[in-house]
């Protein structure tokens, strides 16, 4: 019988039972593809991410990652809480301040910042890949009924729109939090409408009025065809939330074309989470696209193979 152990991680919360919940396999013995999407699906969390060696050995270290469904290409809660336990856990050499990794995921190499600040890691930021701007969506009442809200809860002055840093997402605002809390999610008219598009069937939605003051958004994200019926914290949607910000204008234009910004999230389901989200622009040209966050261990556990 095999035996592979697995830490369990809060991600986005630097307090325990926030954030959004990980499974971290540290087993270095290669397991198929099948294997490990069965093991996400018998954890059933959101997301569970196998670190591997790197297949080039300048790079730090490679991440597959799963949820209960299917593979990713890249997603961000699982790559910010795979690295924090890599150093928290000293698995990988930190010194005081920024460590530097390059990580290998689906989409290519995603460059990673681990902080060490009096001997403890502080946070942890990843580089995504630039935002990639779909079509903006017209079907605002059809968009309205997925969410169980009015198309007047919709806010008219900015475009339901796709963006995308490594996986597509349908950004959905909402003028309101009130709005954003009695938001009922309508499996039947995504399975209709929205499921069969890679572009509209992950659904984000946002509002500029948040909970707490430190916050820039509220956001809430639904992804059925992940296995995901709410995610409480989305890292690959963050970043490009944040590039939509920028685009359309949500965040106030900087002098220096640097914008920064925290997404609150998860609030609705008992789970607080806050992603901090950096957008860097020069003119028309996005030149960056980082997230990051704090992250708690919560436990560890075996599991066995036959």
């Amino acid at each position: 019988m095999k035996t592979l152990p697995y830490t369990l991680v809060d991600v986005f919360t630097a307090a325990p039972f926030g954030g959004n919940q990980l499974a971290v396999f540290q087993e270095e013995a290669a397991l198929d593809t099948e294997t490990m999407q069965k093991i996400a699906r018998e954890l059933n969390l959101s997301e569970t991410v196998f670190i591997r060696p790197a297949r080039d050995p300048k790079k730090t270290k490679s991440f597959r990652i799963f949820t209960p469904k299917v593979e990713l290409p890249m997603a961000g809660h699982p790559t910010i809480g795979a690295a924090y336990v890599l150093a928290e856990k000293g698995l990988l050499g930190t010194k005081e301040g920024a460590n530097e990794w390059i990580i290998e995921e689906g989409v290519g190499d995603i460059p990673v910042t681990v902080f060490k600040v009096h001997a403890q890691i502080s946070r942890v930021e990843m580089n995504q890949p630039l935002p990639v701007f779909g079509e903006k969506y017209g079907e605002t009442q059809l968009a309205a009924d997925l969410l169980s809200l009015s198309a007047e809860d919709l806010d008219p002055a900015l475009p339901i729109q796709t963006v995308s840093t490594g996986v597509p997402f349908l950004f959905i605002p909402v003028r309101s939090l009130t709005a954003m809390q009695k938001m009922q999610f309508r499996m039947d008219i995504w399975e209709k409408y929205f499921s069969g598009n890679p572009e509209t069937k992950h659904i984000f939605t946002f509002t500029p009025e948040t909970e707490e003051s430190r916050s820039s958004v509220h956001s809430r994200m639904f992804a059925p065809a992940m296995g995901i019926p709410e995610d409480p914290a989305t890292g690959a949607a963050s970043g490009p939330l944040g590039a939509y910000l920028v685009e359309h204008a949500v965040i106030p234009p900087t002098d220096n074309g640097v914008y920064l910004m925290r997404s609150e999230q998860g609030m609705e389901m008992g789970r607080p989470s806050y992603i901090d989200i950096t957008i860097v622009k020069e003119g028309n040209a996005y030149k960056e696209v980082k997230i990051g966050g704090n992250c708690v261990i919560i436990g560890s556990g075996e599991l066995y193979l036959k």
